[in-house]
Formats: structure tokens, sequence, C-alpha cells
């Protein structure tokens, strides 16, 4: 009976494996943020950029964010996933996690935990964050353009119609105004909120059914957040005249 149960075990933890590794070989691209939310600044001890260094060395075509995309993922954000590093408090040790999430959220893959007693923050962090990415080179990925990524589908709290999102300006004279200040879009259920350095949150983004358009709201005035030809722009009405304010948001 003991031997029944292990072999039922062993064959679950294969088929899961093989599950896992069906999943990511669908995928070609990982778009990389600029900062993990446990760092304080852009690429801090250079985190972001070794995470992007080194998903290049399992197979993966890695982006950061802010450069300039493929043509496929700037059209479709979910023909890509998006690695997150996690750190794990722990007293003398620092503990680093990778994820990698689709674009509805969904954790695709997860690490073993990388650990690293080195005192030094940097040394430290590169070490923990190899020692985690063993587990991704042992999964063997391989792109197979076969096993087609989603495409962008409807989902979440606040998914609107497409009509709705793109009827609106469309055709309408604008008075463009730009916003020079850097905002940083910070993740949560609905959507984002971007704060500015001070920090102090400066807009809410509820995401809709298309990929890179939000319903906003800046606390004055409702309108809508999208992208184009890789910059972002606010819309909306004043006075009965159509208002385009160009943002500079990083995720």
């Amino acid at each position: 009976m003991k031997l029944v149960a292990l072999l039922l075990a062993v064959s679950l933890t294969v088929t899961a494996h093989s599950q896992s590794q069906n999943t990511i070989n669908s995928y070609k691209y990982v778009l990389v943020p600029q900062r993990f939310d446990f760092l304080k600044s852009d690429n801090q001890y250079g985190v972001n950029m070794l995470t992007k260094s080194l998903l290049e060395s399992v197979g993966f075509s890695a982006y950061l964010t802010d450069e300039t995309l493929p043509a496929e993922v700037a059209a479709n954000k979910c023909s890509a996933l998006k690695a997150e590093v996690v750190e794990k408090k722990k007293f003398l040790t620092t503990v680093l996690t990778l994820l990698l999430k689709d674009c509805q959220g969904n954790v695709v893959f997860k690490s073993v935990e990388g650990k690293s007693s080195e005192k030094e923050w940097g040394t430290a962090y590169s070490e923990a964050l190899q020692n985690a990415f063993v587990s991704l080179h042992n999964a063997h990925y391989k792109y197979d353009s076969t096993l087609a990524a989603p495409a962008a589908v409807q989902t979440g709290v606040g998914a609107v119609p497409a009509a709705a999102v793109v009827a609106v300006g469309v055709g309408v004279p604008a008075t463009v105004t730009e916003n020079g200040n850097v905002l940083y879009a910070q993740a949560n259920p609905n959507g984002y909120q971007l704060i500015d350095t001070t920090p102090k949150k400066v807009m809410t983004l509820l995401k809709t059914s298309q990929q890179d358009s939000f319903i906003a709201d800046d606390g004055i005035s409702k309108g809508i957040v999208f992208r184009k030809n890789g910059e972002w722009f606010f819309e909306y009405y004043k006075d009965d005249k159509l208002v385009s304010q160009k943002l500079t948001i990083k995720f």
C-alpha cells in the first residue's frame, strides 16, 4: 500500500513538473521591471539587470519595461511573462524567490528560495538571486512556438467593453500638455496607483479589457490612460474640450 502511494505521488510530481514546463515553454519573452518592491531605487545593487541577464542565460528574450519592446509584445503584453523577485525577511540571511507571472497575475513559475549569508547587500542579493535561478535552469526551458501564449482577454474587476475604451476622444482634436514628473506604478487588485517621488499618490488606474488602457482618476479629472507609440497619455474632458496629457510612467 505504501509503495502504491509512493508511486502515485511520484507520478503526480512528474505530471505537475511537465505541465509547468509546458507553460513556461509557451513564452518567448519576459518583462523585468526597473525596480522590485523590496528595493528603494531602480536597479538597486544591479538586481534588475542581473535578473534580465539570468533570464537570458536560460534562453528567454528578456526586456526591462522601459526598453523598446518587440512589436508582438508591445501589441499584446499577454505574450510575455513578468518577472518578480520577492525578498523573505530572515535574520542574518538574504532570501530571494523568483516568480514568473502571466498577464493576469497568475504564477506560472516559482523558484526555490535562493539564500546568501553574505553581509554586503550587493553581494548577498547577487548570490541569493543566482541560487534562486538554479531551479529555473533545472526546468530545462526551451521556447516552443507551437504552444501559443494566451492572447489578451477580459479579466479582473473594472474590466469594461473595448468599445467603451477606444470610443473616448477618437477623432476629437485635443489640447496636448506634458507632465514631466516621473510617476511610479504600484500594482493593486484592480490595476495600479501612480505615485510621484514624494511619494504621493497622483492617480488611480483601473484595468480594462484592453492591454495598456486604463480608466483613470487623478482626484480632479476622470478619463483614460493609454499607451500610444511607446508613450503614455492621460485624456479627459475639461470645459467640454478634450485634454491630452503626456505622462512618464515607470511600471
